[in-house]
């Protein structure tokens, strides 16, 4: 039995899983062994769902522990039950250990260098350093090494199996999750309500500015207008004053001249 373990022959997964509908006993362990060491695979659920898989909690406890180990497990967890679990190698060990990065990813975004010597049992930073840029490289995880800060900043991990017990936690947690986005959504809501309140309001106050200022302008019209008519009247009523008095003013002249004549 020979699964193609490239990382680029497709959904490797998908070859094991085929392969446990009909395989047994040592093909069984063998299967297990093989999927630990194939790169690329970092899901393990759906395989440990199989019936011939299952039947190995029974029949060789190791190989379903350690496989178990793999979907849900970390590093340190190897460590404490080494006499439950298969003798990794050390392909598999770097494989455990991506998955413990991929692990403390979900807790925290920014990982001290210090949780991660502990976690990984790593002695040196350089070999730490080393072990993250190849999770990177496999793209099970994106992030940086803050060398400065000696931490390692998570912009992303892959997704990890779950226990049927951990439903719960995560559906409580989506739960709080929605409840926060319809609380911020409300609120939202109420700040769009009152900007459109004070939109109109200002909208309003400008129109009745614009109402006042025409009024305004009619009425200076009107005043002015007024005042052009009263002008015109005064200068009228003064030419006609002073056209008579030049008037009686002539006659008089001629009345004196004619006394003269005599």
């Amino acid at each position: 039995m020979v699964v193609d373990k490239s990382p680029l022959s497709g959904n490797v997964l998908e070859q094991f899983v085929l392969l446990a509908k009909t395989t047994k006993g040592a093909a069984c362990t063998e299967l297990i062994r093989q999927v630990l060491d194939a790169p690329g695979v970092y899901v393990f659920g759906e395989l440990l769902d199989m019936p011939n898989i299952l039947e190995l909690a029974t029949t060789n406890r190791k190989y379903f522990n350690t496989l178990e180990l793999f979907a849900f497990g970390t590093f340190k967890d190897y460590l404490a039950n080494r006499n439950e679990l298969l003798e990794l190698t050390c392909a598999q060990k770097k494989k455990l250990q991506h998955l413990t990065i991929v692990t403390l990813a979900t807790k925290s975004k920014c990982i001290p260098y210090s949780t991660l010597l502990v976690e990984l049992d790593i002695k040196n930073v350089r070999d730490l350093e080393d072990l993250i840029i190849e999770a990177i490289y496999a793209d099970i995880i994106h992030g940086k090494l803050d060398q400065k800060n000696s931490q390692l900043e998570v912009d992303y991990a892959v997704g990890r199996d779950i226990r049927a017990d951990d439903i719960n936690i995560i559906v409580n947690c989506l739960q709080d999750w929605c409840s926060s986005c319809e609380g911020v959504l409300s609120c939202v809501e109420n700040q769009i309500h009152r900007a459109n309140s004070e939109k109109n309001r200002c909208i309003q106050r400008k129109a009745d500015i614009e109402n006042e200022v025409v009024n305004i302008k009619k009425t200076l019209k009107t005043q002015l207008q007024e005042r052009s008519d009263g002008t015109d009247e005064v200068m009228a009523t003064d030419s006609r004053e002073t056209s008579s008095s030049g008037d009686k003013g002539k006659k008089s002249q001629k009345m004196k001249g004619l006394k003269i004549l005599r």
